[in-house]
């Protein structure tokens, strides 16, 4: 499920958490010197761009999170002390509060205080996990700034993929009991969970765990067309949430990914992550999904190309070809009899839903949607959250256009709501009609 202001629908070792604010992972981006522990440890920034503009250069249509972990927990009302050198000139902001996870929903949102040069001293009514941010103009901007940490915060447990040991972070556990949340960083992942929650999975190996989100998102870039030096330098944010949206096992919106406690034995664990963990793929995808071919209707339908490909990359059998429980009958097997179809909206289930979007990867090849991806991050098609018929048009012609073949059969026999308006535009392409027809096709 998402959630989106814009639509509804939308982790070597070290002895304490201030070493594991040393580190140069790129979720963290920072460097530091000092002493261990809060005060006294100078983190260096180094500008990112934001996460709107990475939402736009990519044409998706929900944004990560500016976030970098700091390691520290600041107590409601209390102070948090810090001195600033910005010698680029770019300034960083301070961010309190990991997004939805305070009990109190007044402090759903996580508060920014930008700093200035110098001395500054922050207090937040809610507290909560302290993060910073230094957003520069693009991918390309080199400035920096320094954050020396003087005086406040609490230590909260931390793990760093790379940094921490499995022997220092059970110590964090045991020792660093004051703050209400633990955090595992990765280079594209951040976890943040609460104490409670981490204590009742603690004896899992974490280096492993976020290896394995690693490559799930991983699986997500890779069918998004991404190249390693396309993809976003910013993180993923996951976190565990006091509540749901009524009837939502899980959400996605801009900055982060929700989850509830009860999903923690799948988010947390790395057999539950690696064999049972849908939820997890699938919001991660939605901060995948692209935006030009993505009318309601479908949010919660292309989300699910994006775990099909984390199922694939972990070796896992298919949504699409495990029989239903009640029916016996595979997603393939319970909506190919339907076709042709007077109406896909209304007429299938979720997963018989996914099934043209699988037959296409089945008729063109495993490079269909990469190459859709690049196509429209090159093109930037416009159009508006409002505007379904052109997002259902868009949804023909840039399919059709990828394989090289005029769809408009395939998607009317699908019983897609595109309108002649746009069957006329497919036409109109010239392009032979397919060879095989795609909504035949099982696995």
């Amino acid at each position: 499920m998402t959630t989106t202001p814009l639509s509804r629908r939308g982790f070597l070792g070290a002895a304490t958490v201030g070493a594991v604010l040393l580190g140069s992972s790129p979720a963290f981006g920072s460097s530091a010197t000092g002493a261990f522990g809060p005060a006294g440890r100078t983190v260096v920034l180094r500008a990112r761009p934001s996460a709107e503009s990475e939402r736009l250069r990519l044409q998706q249509a929900l944004g990560t999170t500016n976030f970098r972990p700091t390691g520290l927990y600041l107590p409601a009302a209390a102070e948090l002390t810090v001195e600033v050198d910005a010698k680029d000139g770019l300034l960083p902001t301070l961010h309190v509060g990991a997004p939805d996870t305070h009990a109190d929903v007044t402090y759903k949102n996580p508060r920014a205080y930008p700093l200035t040069s110098g001395v500054n001293t922050v207090t937040d009514p809610g507290g909560g996990m302290v993060y910073l941010s230094l957003i520069g103009s693009s991918t390309e901007d080199r400035r920096k700034a320094k954050v020396k940490f003087v005086q406040g915060g609490t230590p909260a447990p931390t793990f760093v993929m790379g940094e921490t040991t499995e022997q220092a972070f059970q110590s964090q556990l045991d020792t660093l009991t004051a703050a209400p949340q633990v955090e595992l960083v990765s280079p594209y992942g951040i976890v943040t969970v609460t104490r409670d929650g981490m204590l009742a999975w603690r004896d899992q190996d974490h280096h492993g765990l976020l290896t394995l989100l690693e490559t799930i998102v991983s699986s997500h870039a890779a069918i998004s067309g991404l190249a390693e030096r396309e993809r976003s330098p910013l993180p993923f944010h996951l976190v565990e949430a006091p509540r749901m949206p009524t009837g939502a096992g899980a959400y996605a919106t801009h900055g982060w990914t929700a989850y509830p406690r009860t999903y923690l034995d799948r988010l947390l664990t790395v057999e539950g992550l690696r064999t049972r963990g849908w939820g997890v793929y699938h919001e991660l995808g939605h901060q995948h999904q692209q935006m030009a071919y993505k009318p309601t209707d479908l949010t919660e339908v292309t989300v699910n190309i994006y775990a099909l490909a984390a199922q694939r990359t972990l070796g896992q059998p298919s949504n699409l070809t495990k029989p239903d429980a009640k029916t016996g009958l595979t997603p393939y097997q319970s909506a190919l009899p339907k076709l042709p179809s007077s109406g896909y909206v209304k007429g299938f289930g979720a997963y018989e839903k996914l099934v043209p979007f699988r037959q296409l990867e089945l008729a063109y090849g495993d490079d269909f949607w990469p190459r859709l991806h690049r196509l429209v991050r090159s093109e930037r098609p416009a159009s508006e959250w409002t505007e379904t018929d052109k997002r259902w048009g868009y949804l023909a012609l840039y399919t059709s256009r990828t394989a090289g073949r005029d769809l408009s059969g395939f998607w009317t026999r699908w019983g897609a709501p595109v309108t002649a308006e746009y069957l006329a535009q497919v036409a109109a392409l010239g392009l032979p009609a397919p060879d095989v027809d795609p909504s035949t096709l099982a696995e």
